[in-house]
């Protein structure tokens, strides 16, 4: 990679999966300007590395993060908020957008700033520890309603942005918004487990499914489907295709 030695974030990568840890334990992994900034920089260049398939999130098995840094917040004024505005939708952004699908591992809370960048994920999965919270309304902030609504559903997502709860990672799963929760200290392990399998898939074939979800919201259903029809075109009867129809033929031999 060209970013070397971040500060804030520790990034290893092992069979076409990287992973991309927020270390600042000290804070409780807070997203300060650096942190942003890291994020921005280090999910940009991944996005366009071929040899990466698949990004896991996280901050480790006991945190995830507790939201923006309410030290450096209390430091802007409205006539000086835009910077930090456009830094943090830029990191958001970069995560969102990347090529490769993302998964969330939350080992800890996740709050406000730190909820929303769980959101910027893909597939999120929790800790028996986690707890996830929108909690701007508590600071006179607004939220990012989308993609939250649609994630859970408009009436939930509403409920998650004006009332500022803590939502424990059962409750979080039961609403749709987290896929899997695991025992406390095996997150990291299950999801790389998850993360090394999704990774054997086709790279070219994992993106264009992230990009097919993207964009079929914005469809009509007759628009939608057109283009799943077109993409799915691109893809069959493909060298990659065969191969793994061939392997999982010859499986099914065996049993």
């Amino acid at each position: 990679m060209k970013i070397m030695n971040p500060k804030y974030l520790k990034v290893s990568i092992t069979e076409k999966v990287a992973t991309v840890t927020i270390h600042r334990p000290e804070k409780s992994n807070a997203l300060s300007p650096d942190v942003l900034s890291e994020l921005d920089d280090i999910f940009s260049e991944l996005s366009e590395n071929q040899g990466i398939n698949v990004i896991v999130l996280t901050g480790g098995e006991t945190y995830f993060s507790a939201g923006f840094d309410l030290n450096f917040i209390r430091t802007l004024e409205k006539v000086s908020n835009e910077e930090f505005t456009a830094l943090f939708h830029r990191a958001y952004r970069a995560i969102m957008f990347c090529s490769q699908p993302v998964i969330c591992a939350v080992g800890g809370a996740a709050i406000a700033g730190g909820f929303d960048l769980t959101l910027m994920c893909d597939i999120r999965y929790a800790s028996e520890r986690a707890k996830f919270g929108q909690r701007e309304i508590t600071l006179s902030l607004t939220p990012i309603m989308d993609p939250l609504w649609r994630i859970i559903g408009l009436g939930r997502a509403m409920e998650v942005a004006l009332t500022g709860r803590i939502y424990d990672a059962h409750e979080a799963e039961r609403m749709g918004y987290v896929s899997k929760v695991f025992p406390e200290g095996k997150l990291m392990e299950s999801v790389s487990q998850i993360a090394q399998n999704m990774a054997k898939y086709d790279r070219e074939c994992l993106k264009e499914t992230k990009q097919l979800v993207h964009n079929i919201l914005n469809n009509d259903l007759n628009s939608a489907m057109r283009l799943q029809e077109w993409l799915f075109r691109t893809f069959i009867g493909s060298k990659d295709n065969h191969a793994r129809i061939d392997s999982l033929l010859e499986s099914l031999k065996n049993k």
